[in-house]
């Protein structure tokens, strides 16, 4: 069964990589990110593709933006039967407010699409393996051209009431990011 599940999920994010570019060389980014909350621990792979646009450009500042196309782990104490770990896929579209010059400080926010592996996690129940992940965060982009990429993320994933009873998890993240 776990077999399968790693075969299905390489092949969702194979699809979802090709349906987005052409080729590998377009990623414009990588990540990793760590985090807590509800009991649990989590870590994340990402890879970034720039939307290409700034909107509501400013003398210093604009909304510009990203897909974030992740594959996680979630780890959580458990009880014998239950379930102490999950894995996740998720597509992100992130809007952030940044400096023209992509460094220093900036905002973002992110609303997209996960897929569990289980249904639980210790004694936390999933109704649905679809989750929405909602994020609110801010980071600092610093280095040559911006590559490197300090943030801090709150998370909140849930099935946004598709099926009840809807429990949610909370997730408090730092997230390393380097920018080709």
């Amino acid at each position: 069964m776990k077999l399968r599940l790693a075969c299905a999920g390489a092949i969702l994010v194979g699809s979802v990589m090709a349906g987005l570019c052409g080729s590998a060389g377009a990623v414009d980014g990588v990540s990793f990110e760590a985090g807590q909350g509800d009991g649990a621990t989590m870590g994340r792979l990402g890879l970034q593709w720039n939307f290409g646009k700034q909107w509501l450009k400013g003398e210093r500042w604009h909304v510009g933006g990203y897909w974030d196309l992740s594959l996680g782990h979630w780890r959580r104490d458990a009880l014998p039967g239950q379930n102490d770990n999950l894995s996740e896929i998720g597509l992100t579209p992130v809007l952030r407010l940044q400096q023209n010059d992509n460094t220093g400080l900036y905002g973002e926010i992110g609303v997209g699409a996960h897929l569990l592996s289980k249904t639980s996690l210790g004694s936390k129940r999933f109704s649905t393996s679809f989750q929405f992940g909602d994020h609110l965060g801010v980071g600092y982009r610093f280095g040559a051209k911006g590559a490197l990429d300090l943030g801090i993320r709150y998370q909140h994933l849930s099935n946004a009431s598709i099926k009840q009873p809807n429990n949610g998890i909370n997730f408090t993240q730092v997230r390393l990011q380097y920018w080709f």
